[in-house]
């Protein structure tokens, strides 16, 4: 196979060209990545967290069974607030929001036996197309140099 026919100084050059490619940057990931990852992230312990909601037994409703929920729920804003650091605010959270609430639709077809109507179907449809064109829409800056500026001598 390919993979065992990569000889060592192969490895060292490709080993090399990624080092030299992070040079300056300590951050293996962009940062605009590491914000898309916590925002994946933040989206899939949202749909885990309310996905849970339908899994408490009724007729046990003390808080100890919902502790799972809670924890779930609070790690995706943990999460969220991390992805907004980099990702507008809007953005994240109309992603955050509507891709979770086709994730969540989905596991509860899949998953929980519910079942929606043709209304339902296109309302979910419409949600993707709009998450959709959101997020093509989004734009990102540049980043802009944190190197605070010199400060000057005063010649007074």
């Amino acid at each position: 196979s390919r993979r065992s026919a990569i000889l060592p100084t192969e490895q060292a050059a490709a080993i090399l060209s990624l080092v030299a490619a992070t040079e300056g940057n300590p951050m293996l990931f962009s940062p605009l990545l590491l914000a898309r990852l916590f925002l994946t992230g933040a989206i899939l312990t949202e749909v885990a967290g309310t996905s849970t909601m339908a899994l408490i037994p009724e007729s046990e409703a003390g808080w100890l069974n919902y502790l799972p929920m809670w924890l779930l729920i609070a790690l995706s804003y943990l999460l969220l607030a991390k992805a907004a650091k980099t990702i507008s605010i809007g953005i994240a959270f109309a992603l955050w929001e509507g891709l979770g609430i086709a994730l969540i639709t989905a596991v509860s077809v899949l998953f929980l036996g519910y079942e929606l109507s043709v209304q339902e179907w296109v309302g979910l449809a419409l949600a993707i197309v709009g998450i959709v064109m959101v997020t093509l829409g989004e734009t990102h800056a540049e980043p802009v140099d944190a190197t605070p500026a010199k400060e000057l001598p005063c010649t007074r």
